[in-house]
């Protein structure tokens, strides 16, 4: 599906809506208030469609003013509207997205770690633990620092952090070990030549973190962990991020995307919902149809572009927005 016209007619707020609507989150927003209409107290967002096997399904997620989102699957309420991602999986791409190639070390562990959530549904929290359990360590090191407790009670947070940590590392490289072949795959089919992904660190045991304990204390923060490992993305032998074109590092963010799209297919036996914002604006026209040409089979894509003429692929669906509606191109 092609959606197209001006900027700022509201092409990005129809993918966002269907991102909430199936994930029950925002890709971009910090809060519910800034996905409801001014002036109004709630939103809503209701969408139908047939999984495979022609088995049909309804989502709707209700935001409201001071209140936490409710979502629901097929009528019956969730506990959490974000439960909605682990019935329906979404991959989107968004301009902002290529903070994951030239951003910091931060943005792509958090990137990668939602990796792990979608291709791993029961290790999905696991970095929110390690985070948590990292939190505590680093009180427990100030108040060791300041006096105010012993180093026994250190102990069972280093434990924990470590732990936690070995589990986050070794997911992390699971899912690159997993996820390299595909993204070196796209990657050359995109014209970016060889993709490679490779993980920074290694995990901290009990024994290394308690070898530099000392120089914990003086800083008051665990330094050495899964918290500071980056993943390096790479074509032949340059780093992306530093040696990388603005073209190359949209090719490669596209390249991750589709890569994750054919395991999630093979993983859970159905393509991905993909939700491509302005993805065609700075590729050439050779780049253009490979892309189109290699989004996974039987996926529903939604693309959107200030103009059908950016699309050398004819889309099954043309959608025009403007004037706050959307209607189907003759």
């Amino acid at each position: 599906m092609l959606v197209t016209g001006p900027n700022g007619a509201g092409k990005t707020n129809l993918l966002e809506a269907l991102h909430v609507g199936t994930q029950g989150f925002s890709p971009r927003a910090r809060s519910d208030a800034q996905l409801i209409r001014f002036g109004r107290p709630a939103a809503r967002i209701a969408l139908e469609g047939v999984r495979s096997h022609d088995v049909p399904i309804a989502l709707e997620v209700v935001l409201r003013q001071g209140a936490a989102r409710q979502g629901s699957l097929n009528g019956s309420r969730l506990r959490a509207a974000e439960q909605l991602r682990t019935e329906v999986s979404t991959l989107v791409f968004t301009p902002d997205r290529l903070a994951v190639v030239k951003g910091a070390p931060a943005v792509r562990r958090a990137y990668f770690d939602r990796v792990v959530g979608r291709l791993f549904p029961a290790r999905a929290s696991l970095a929110a633990a390690y985070g948590a359990a990292l939190g505590q360590r680093n009180a427990a090191l100030r108040r060791v620092g300041l006096g105010l407790s012993s180093r026994d009670a250190l102990a069972p947070w280093t434990t924990r952090v470590a732990e936690l940590g070995s589990e986050l590392v070794a997911s992390r490289r699971e899912v690159l070990d997993a996820l390299a072949p595909a993204f070196a795959a796209r990657a050359f089919e995109l014209g970016l030549g060889d993709g490679a992904l490779v993980y920074e660190g290694e995990p901290s045991t009990e024994a290394a973190l308690a070898e530099r304990l000392e120089r914990d204390l003086e800083r008051g923060v665990t330094g050495a962990g899964p918290h500071l490992h980056d993943v390096v993305i790479r074509a032949g032998d340059r780093e992306l991020r530093s040696y990388g074109s603005q073209g190359e590092q949209r090719v490669a963010v596209l390249a991750l995307l589709l890569g994750e799209a054919d395991l999630l297919a093979d993983r859970r036996g159905e393509p991905p919902l993909l939700l491509l914002d302005d993805v065609l604006s700075e590729l050439d026209d050779g780049r253009r149809r490979a892309l189109l040409g290699r989004l996974p089979a039987g996926a529903q894509a939604v693309v959107t572009a200030t103009s059908a003429t950016l699309a050398p692929i004819a889309a099954e669906q043309v959608l025009e927005v403007g004037g706050g509606t959307v209607r189907m191109h003759a």
